[in-house]
């Protein structure tokens, strides 16, 4: 995603490069000199990251997932001074899925909901972050979730809703990471100038 990010910087209006930092690096010198900082690490750096965005008041773009109960309750510390915008997916479309999700299980409450997930067999967390934010969504505690590792696939996800003699499929394919990188800037630059909190995609999309 480093790469992606980067790349995706050089072609979108309003953005300069800071600088970019892996394992091992002391963040402090480029986060002080930054408005915006884009983060897919992992948990335990997403929230020391959370920590130091808060310090400099500046907006933090959270990525990654796989938190557990206690990172999060860190993440919604560090928002009381810092603008931050997490996600289970960074892609436009998904957070627009997780909207319809929403609507479609609301009208349909006798149906069955179930989600199916395929990711590249070297993706660690199961389910995916995006198969728990179209769960948690559709408002339902009995969410049942499938999930499959293979090969290199960037994202599939399928929300199903089954009812007696019909069934409806809601559906999002990521062929390129790239919408993640646009997601992620259209969410930096969005969060500029807001009051500090804990904020998400729908915010950025106007869906909330």
């Amino acid at each position: 995603m480093s790469k992606v990010l980067a790349a995706a910087v050089e072609h979108e209006a309003g953005f300069e490069l800071t600088g970019m930092f892996g394992h091992g690096d002391d963040p402090l010198p480029l986060i002080a000199r930054c408005e915006a900082l884009i983060d897919f690490t992992t948990p335990k750096n997403s929230v020391a990251l959370a920590a130091l965005a808060a310090q400099a008041r500046i907006v933090h773009v959270i990525g990654t997932t796989g938190f557990s109960v206690d990172d999060e309750a860190k993440i919604r510390s560090a928002a009381r001074h810092a603008v931050i915008v997490k996600s289970g997916n960074m892609s436009l479309g998904v957070n627009l899925l997780a909207a319809l999700v929403k609507q479609a299980a609301k009208a349909l409450p006798g149906f069955d909901l179930r989600i199916f997930e395929m990711h590249h067999k070297h993706k660690v967390d199961t389910p995916s972050g995006t198969a728990l934010l179209l769960g948690a969504a559709s408002e339902r505690n009995d969410v049942e979730y499938a999930s499959l590792r293979a090969g290199s696939v960037v994202g599939e996800h399928q929300v199903i809703l089954a009812g007696p003699s019909e069934r409806l499929v809601l559906s999002h394919s990521a062929e390129d990471r790239h919408i993640f990188a646009v997601g992620a800037l259209a969410a930096a630059k969005w969060g500029q100038g807001k009051k500090p909190g804990l904020y998400a995609m729908a915010d950025v999309l106007g869906l909330s």
